[in-house]
């Protein structure tokens, strides 16, 4: 049987173990800087893409079909209205009844969940009042998790401006109305947001247009992107007192990324090329 020291030797053995642990930690530290800081690596997120829409990817996303998003939406989320035709992917709103709502809409979002990073989309939107065409990230009940979300939303009505918001528990928080200068409608314009655990940024073709900083208002759970156009004649005093169309509207998405935080830009054009973290 073996016998334990004396304590003085304790002593000596922990003091040295603990100089030991001291040292491999600095060293591990100034090696890996971004696990010394263990702030950007703290969120699970699938690798980085970009989606130019050559093809569509089902392996990358899901295309909702045959339901609504509650009461306050006049449309059916439709598969139909979702195509891909020289590199641009539509998502459509036309009059139709399906199950018991007058009009069809379109959504897709990816199968996969995506922490802090670059998100950056290459859209036009058509107009109409009562629509709202988004570009944005979310996670919820549905999915087991509180609902947070990061927006880019083109209320129809006025496509001159686009909505920026980000939900906490289900809470907007910061809303506000850019300018979109020559119109969402009439040409494509980019849309990216910056997502870090203490900052959250957007920015409309490369130019930063709004910030958030406040712990409240930042997203803390991994979310799937998604792409939206849909109607409503319940919430007039937001998207506009909802009018049919008379013609199918569209939205246009020509390319879509995530880049994390830390990795390389993936296209000339991406803000993860032009944009650091302290900046």
């Amino acid at each position: 049987m073996s016998h334990a020291p004396s304590n003085g030797l304790t002593s000596l053995l922990l003091g040295m173990v603990g100089a030991l642990l001291a040292i491999a930690a600095t060293l591990a530290a100034s090696l890996h800087p971004a696990h010394a800081q263990g702030v950007q690596q703290e969120l699970q997120s699938a690798p980085s893409f970009v989606d130019n829409f050559s093809n569509f990817d089902r392996s990358r996303w899901f295309v909702s079909d045959g339901w609504t998003n509650g009461a306050h939406q006049n449309c059916t989320w439709s598969k139909d209205l979702v195509r891909l035709s020289d590199g641009v992917l539509s998502l459509g709103f036309e009059k139709r009844k399906l199950k018991d709502r007058e009009f069809a809409c379109a959504e897709i979002q990816t199968k996969q969940r995506y922490g802090y990073g670059v998100y950056e989309a290459r859209m036009k939107t058509g107009t109409g009042s009562g629509l709202n065409a988004a570009f944005f990230s979310y996670i919820g009940p549905q999915d087991k998790q509180p609902w947070d979300e990061i927006d880019f939303e083109v209320l129809t009505k006025d496509p001159s401006k686009v909505q920026v918001n980000s939900y906490i528990q289900g809470k907007p928080k910061n809303g506000k109305l850019v300018d979109v200068e020559g119109g969402a409608d009439k040409g494509f314009n980019d849309y990216g947001f910056v997502w870090e655990k203490d900052r959250l940024r957007w920015y409309l073709n490369g130019k930063l247009v709004h910030e958030v900083t406040n712990p409240d208002e930042l997203p803390t759970h991994s979310q799937k992107i998604f792409f939206s156009l849909w109607g409503s004649d319940k919430l007039a005093n937001w998207m506009g007192a909802f009018v049919d169309p008379g013609s199918k509207v569209t939205m246009e998405v020509k390319r879509v990324a995530f880049t994390a935080l830390g990795q390389p830009c993936q296209f000339p054009e991406s803000l993860a090329c032009s944009i650091s973290n302290s900046n």
